[in-house]
């Protein structure tokens, strides 16, 4: 390798470098500012690092809100969710990618254009129904609303698209019903797909914000999201617990996301290969 192509390759480390601290940056100073006693958190200059580890920051965020249930009820929330989307999207991409009816492309194109429609406009006519259900202030009230998507669907199409046609007319002449062939041949061949549907799922449901609060009236029903608000309301501009606070909420996410990073960046290049 020539000495252009090392410094090259260097220039490139550093600047990847770089980045990623400017990235990870704010969620270590979250860390950093969650574990510092409250005398540190407003001095000038700033501090980093905390001198001493204050851990008493998280046991003082559990006894002033309820941030156990806040995370039981996104967990439940955003799984629910999840399931549902995987569900119905795999039915759905399977019938759009394999099925052959009359206005099959109409009917996939009035689909996919719902995914232009802003969830903004949804919000109201999403509330009214869930109101009429009598399901505000509940589990199916922040679930009910989610459960099929669009992109799902469109994103399980391309990796069903993907499937050989001779592996479904093979698998037919052995005597597989279709319900067969989409349980044991089509949904394993996709599993990429299904990771990375539902570690996307599971992020933007965990980071819903307006929803949430439209739909719930009691503190045992809030998320994280909420949860997170209401400390810093009845706890002023204490940053330390605040951040503590934000850590407890970010923590199951940033599992999710370490885990299913690879799934999501293989899962989203691949499903476009094949339209």
């Amino acid at each position: 390798m020539s000495l252009a192509a090392r410094l090259n390759r260097l220039l490139l480390y550093v600047a990847l470098t770089v980045a990623a601290v400017i990235i990870v940056f704010p969620i270590l100073y979250a860390v950093s500012i969650s574990l510092m006693p409250p005398a540190e958190v407003n001095t000038f200059p700033p501090r980093f690092v905390p001198s001493t580890p204050n851990w008493a920051n998280y046991a003082d965020v559990a006894r002033t809100v309820p941030v156990g249930r806040y995370l039981l009820n996104s967990l439940v929330v955003s799984a629910a969710v999840t399931l549902g989307q995987i569900a119905t999207a795999s039915l759905s991409g399977y019938a759009f990618a394999f099925l052959r009816f009359p206005g099959r492309a109409a009917l996939f194109a009035l689909f996919m254009s719902t995914m232009m429609v802003p969830w903004e406009v949804t919000l109201i006519p999403n509330y009214l129904t869930i109101r009429s259900l009598r399901l505000l202030d509940s589990y199916p009230g922040l679930i009910l609303p989610f459960l099929a998507t669009a992109f799902g669907t469109f994103l399980l199409r391309q990796f069903f698209l993907q499937i050989p046609r001779e592996l479904e007319d093979a698998a037919r002449i052995d005597g597989c019903g279709r319900f067969r062939f989409f349980w044991s041949i089509a949904l394993p061949l996709a599993r990429p797909g299904l990771l990375t549907l539902g570690a996307y799922t599971f992020l933007n449901t965990w980071n819903q914000y307006l929803w949430p609060l439209l739909v719930t009236n009691t503190r045992l029903m809030r998320t994280v999201q909420i949860g997170v608000r209401f400390l810093m309301n009845e706890e002023g501009m204490q940053y330390h617990r605040i951040m503590a606070g934000v850590v407890l909420c970010m923590l199951p996410a940033l599992v999710i996301l370490l885990w299913g990073q690879r799934y999501l960046v293989r899962g989203l290049m691949a499903g476009g290969i094949k339209g």
